[in-house]
């Protein structure tokens, strides 16, 4: 058949159902998600080696976002599981606070979570995984001037027919490193920025943000001594972030130590004589840095009267020699990165394998999204991750899970997943983003929830793998063992209810501790109420306890040592749900509604909120304001 034949089998276009844009973690799980959904899925990547890259810290998890990693697991994710086969260290933050503030972290090998999560995308049916850049998206426009996505285009020339699209671009578009008085178009590590893109956005009328953030030094292992730091050792055991691996999975293998150490006055002195010559303060970057996540420069100034500012030497990977120096992110020139580094106890011979740089790329004001992810005004286009605002992996993985599973539920003509904040740190997240948006890149913190003690790490699956097993992610043995251990938590916290002590049993053991005695039998479950008892402690009265696993047994004691404040946090979540089920309509007018102010009638128009609740959070917008639209609805 010649070129110029016609073969009805074959047209200019490459089809597909679903392509996402980026192959970072919010892509990686937009991408799983739309596939193990059914849908028909092409993911693209400006290179296959950049696949679930981790370009700053070599890490999984956090304060808050240890919460991320669990919920996403709970709802059928991958990267717990992925950040689980690839664990060097394993710790929880916060030990010394409150269950609902404990974090889990860990290290993780950054080629081995790159290979594992880019064999996991070319294993996974329908999906295709295409090392190609998109540099426009194509569209028609539908009735009432309401543009459709329709596909897209490469830098090839090749296009792409497809019904949407998940942009999950990362750090890459239009992307600039700086370091010092030297900046170019780039990428993270080196990689090749994404151009063009961003200028087909501003066509259809997209507001793009310009942000900023950065990275420390890599440092070569053997030039470090390593004796003349403080050694931060791992824990054992630990709890997996995912259902499907064993407890005991961690258990007993060898975790690589990380290391602290601290800046002192000279390291202060050589910065503050340079901080000139950084880019940050030079002017030459334009964008907003994250405000959780400063570089070295900033903390000075911010913080001046600190004498001294811990940093974190953390390993990359088992068969790599690069340490990597959390909490040294700097924008300064090389010369002075060396000078910097040399400064410190134990690296007065340390020899730089990578310079730390900034990077200032294009994103987009979140709030023109809507709870699903998806575009208000653009049918069909959908935005994750860093692309909406956000900074770090954990963010990045919820948005893409969320964006992913929505883009093929609407395709398959199912009803939405729109998570409820008093459901999880995803749905805070997201709502976050779209009610109020975002002025610097968004971190999640426990802080940012009103309902902590409820969205523990602890019980994601239980308040989210019935959702993802509705969805359709979650496989049949995740739900098995989730059933089971829901059972076990039940009976067991009802046994702690049911079972009864004697003051004669129970008044030697707690003399022995310092305890008040009890004049009276008293419950398991009230011993273990009082703040110097714990589940374990409770074995020497308890010894026909049934044998559970870790993670029962911890739920199992935050269950009832906290039971009162939950159920008081219940109820609250009852009270506001009651605005949360109140929805909007579609086509309300909010700038010819009589009673609101001019501030209140911009803020609704513009967010366009599905539900009261969600109004009330919008900045600019107050009771008064809310009283207008519930009278509005005929509810007051």
């Amino acid at each position: 058949m010649t070129q110029n034949e016609t073969n009805p089998y074959i047209d200019n276009y490459h089809h597909t159902r679903i392509a996402v844009v980026g192959a970072g973690h919010a892509g990686i799980e937009a991408a799983l998600a739309a596939a193990r959904l059914g849908l028909d899925t092409v993911l693209f990547t400006l290179s296959l080696d950049a696949v679930a890259n981790l370009p700053c810290n070599p890490s999984i998890g956090g304060t808050g976002k240890g919460h991320l990693v669990y919920e996403i697991d709970a709802l059928g994710g991958e990267m717990g599981r992925a950040a689980d086969a690839c664990t060097l260290q394993s710790r929880t933050l916060n030990t010394g606070k409150g269950a609902a503030v404990q974090s889990r972290r860990v290290q993780a090998d950054r080629r081995r979570y790159h290979a594992y999560m880019k064999h996991a995308l070319e294993m996974q049916s329908n999906l295709r995984l295409v090392q190609a850049e998109v540099v426009d998206l194509l569209t028609q426009t539908n009735e009432g001037d309401r543009p459709r996505v329709t596909g897209l285009v490469t830098a090839l020339g090749e296009r792409w027919a497809c019904e949407a699209v998940i942009l999950s671009t990362g750090t890459y578009l239009d992307s600039r490193v700086f370091v010092g008085d030297v900046n170019y178009p780039s990428g993270p590590d080196g990689f090749l920025p994404a151009r063009g893109l961003s200028e087909s956005l501003a066509r259809l009328g997209v507001r793009l943000v310009r942000f900023k953030t950065g990275t420390p030094a890599r440092v070569r292992r053997a030039s470090i001594d390593l004796d003349a730091l403080e050694r931060q050792p791992g824990e054992s055991p630990t709890i997996p972030y995912a259902a499907l691996t064993d407890d005991e999975a961690l258990d007993g293998g060898e975790q690589l130590p990380c290391h602290v150490v601290y800046t002192n006055q000279t390291t202060h002195n050589i910065i503050k004589s340079n901080i000139h010559r950084s880019a940050m303060y030079s002017g030459a970057i334009h964008g907003t840095g994250p405000r959780y996540c400063p570089s070295i420069e900033d903390k000075l100034t911010r913080f001046a009267d600190k004498e001294r500012h811990q940093l974190f030497v953390e390993p990359v990977g088992l068969d790599n020699e690069e340490m990597y120096i959390q909490g040294f992110s700097t924008s300064l020139p090389t010369d002075v990165q060396l000078q910097m580094l040399r400064s410190l106890d134990g690296f007065s011979r340390a020899e730089i394998m990578r310079y730390a740089y900034a990077i200032e790329y294009d994103c987009v004001d979140p709030t023109q999204l809507d709870a699903t992810l998806r575009f208000k005004s653009i049918d069909g286009l959908y935005g994750a991750g860093q692309f909406n605002g956000t900074s770090g992996y954990e963010e990045a993985a919820a948005q893409g899970l969320v964006a992913g599973i929505n883009a093929a539920l609407s395709l398959s003509g199912r009803e939405p997943l729109i998570l409820e904040r008093s459901s999880s740190y995803i749905g805070t997240l997201i709502d976050d983003l779209v009610t109020k948006g975002t002025n610097e890149p968004y971190r999640m913190m426990t802080s940012r929830s009103e309902y902590r003690l409820l969205l523990r790490q602890d019980n994601a699956d239980l308040r989210l793998t019935p959702l993802g097993r509705q969805v359709g992610l979650v496989s049949d043995e995740q739900y098995e063992r989730f059933e089971q251990k829901r059972a076990e938590i039940d009976a067991e916290c009802a046994r702690l209810r049911s079972t009864h002590l004697s003051p004669a049993r129970v008044n030697p053991f707690l003399e022995a501790r310092g305890e008040a005695t009890v004049p009276s039998g008293i419950s398991l479950a009230d011993l273990l109420r009082r703040p110097a008892l714990d589940y374990e402690s409770l074995a020497l009265l308890d010894p026909d306890r049934p044998t559970l696993s870790r993670r029962v047994r911890l739920t199992v004691e935050v269950t009832v040592k906290y039971e009162g404040y939950i159920k008081r946090e219940l109820a609250e979540v009852e009270r506001h749900r009651k605005l949360e089920q109140k929805r909007l309509p579609d086509d309300i007018d909010y700038l010819s509604l009589a009673g609101l102010r001019l501030e209140a009638a911009q803020k609704l128009h513009a967010v366009r909120p599905l539900t009261v609740g969600q109004a009330a959070r919008i900045s600019g917008v107050n009771p008064a304001d809310i009283s207008v639209l519930l009278i509005y609805l005929g509810l007051k």
